[in-house]
């Protein structure tokens, strides 16, 4: 079954705000396989309260370059429309007879309807590039042992402190980091906000797991675990919201800094004998540990024992942040967005290193972990 576009909103596929770099017809020499068939492929969209955006990410996926069979929108009992919005839109919605509690129930329950080659998960709040889908599917149809693929994730809205912190972030990581653990094979996690999976193999990991509040690491390092590949896909971009403000950040960060710190304890033993995703993920490990409390504790007390010319140690590596930041801004035209918001990066760094201490707090010396998932956006 192909999903049918709603007349009211036809003429709103593609956003004309989509960045110039971002345009499929400014790559005009990137190679391009066979387009993998629109009856191969699931979207399913899990939603909670996402009135305000849910319309946005279904036509975004249903203005393809190649549109999906089936778009599922999971209503996980939504109080404000969402679900009306999202089938207005030209959606399936389905909703449980309860609230399912996090994002990877409502995404299993939506799971057990694919009947298609592909699977993909994109966030409520997220828009796509026009051939974000067909970029993202070609290492799925190129290859047969990648279980997964992700793309390159750049923040819709750049405005509050908290939207520019993580704007640098992401062009620092997605930039930098992620190329480098996918050259090695390694991805440390297909993002949960747009990643594309073989179904067969995401039925056989027994879906996305709710043991940890980061379901999709979980995911991937059990890919990893069991001999599976997962790609990077810098072509495929994709738009979510990030927070903006502090009360919606913190929702997010407590989270994420849970979800890595139960990973982490989780799955040990299992990615010990895989010598790239280890190493990478011990020196994640090692960074948030030592990284916080010298950002925390240690400069500030040297500060006030030594001198206050110690502190210039939080800017001291900004000259190699700014490398791989800008020649990303600048492949994007948008260096002068990149330079302003330096400065929100180094607060939203300090503010990780707080909640990834009170996380390990939490979850090894106190043994309370968080249970209950909290979106933030």
């Amino acid at each position: 079954m192909t999903t049918s576009v709603h007349p009211d909103v036809e003429r709103d596929l593609v956003d004309p705000a989509l960045p110039p770099r971002d345009r499929p017809e400014q790559r005009p020499g990137r190679h391009r396989r066979e387009r993998v068939p629109a009856d191969d492929l699931t979207v399913i969209i899990p939603a909670y309260d996402e009135v305000a955006s849910i319309a946005d990410t279904v036509r975004s996926v249903l203005g393809q370059s190649t549109p999906p069979a089936r778009v599922v929108v999971v209503d996980d009992c939504s109080t404000d429309g969402t679900g009306e919005a999202a089938r207005a839109a030209g959606a399936e919605v389905i909703r449980p007879e309860h609230n399912t509690g996090s994002k990877a129930g409502a995404q299993n329950l939506a799971l057990g309807l694919v009947d298609t080659a592909y699977t993909m998960a994109i966030d409520a709040d997220t828009t796509l590039a026009p051939d974000a889908i067909e970029t993202l599917l070609e290492p799925l149809d190129a290859d047969a042992s990648v279980a997964a693929a992700c793309g390159f994730v750049v923040p819709r809205h750049v405005r509050s402190v908290w939207e520019r912190g993580r704007y640098v972030e992401y062009l620092l990581s997605f930039t930098f980091y992620k190329p480098t653990q996918d050259h090695y094979g390694a991805p440390l996690i297909a993002s949960g906000c747009f990643s594309a999976y073989r179904t067969d193999v995401l039925r056989d990991a027994g879906g996305w797991s709710e043991r940890t509040r980061a379901e999709d690491m979980d995911l991937t390092w059990t890919f990893f675990q069991r001999g599976h590949h997962v790609r990077f896909v810098p072509e495929a971009v994709c738009y979510p919201i990030e927070p903006h403000d502090l009360d919606f950040m913190s929702k997010q960060l407590r989270r994420w800094s849970h979800g890595f710190v139960q990973n982490v304890r989780l799955h040990w033993r299992g990615i010990l004998p895989l010598p790239f995703l280890s190493t990478a993920v011990g020196v994640a490990m090692v960074d948030a540990v030592v990284a916080s409390l010298v950002y925390l504790l240690v400069l500030p007390v040297l500060a006030v024992v030594v001198s206050p010319w110690v502190l210039a140690a939080y800017v001291v590596d900004v000259p190699a942040i700014l490398v791989p930041v800008l020649v990303a801004a600048r492949r994007r035209g948008e260096v002068g967005k990149a330079l302003a918001s330096v400065p929100a990066f180094l607060v939203l760094r300090i503010v990780n290193g707080v909640f990834m201490i009170r996380a390990l707090w939490s979850e090894v010396v106190l043994r309370k972990p968080l249970l209950v998932y909290e979106k933030g956006h």
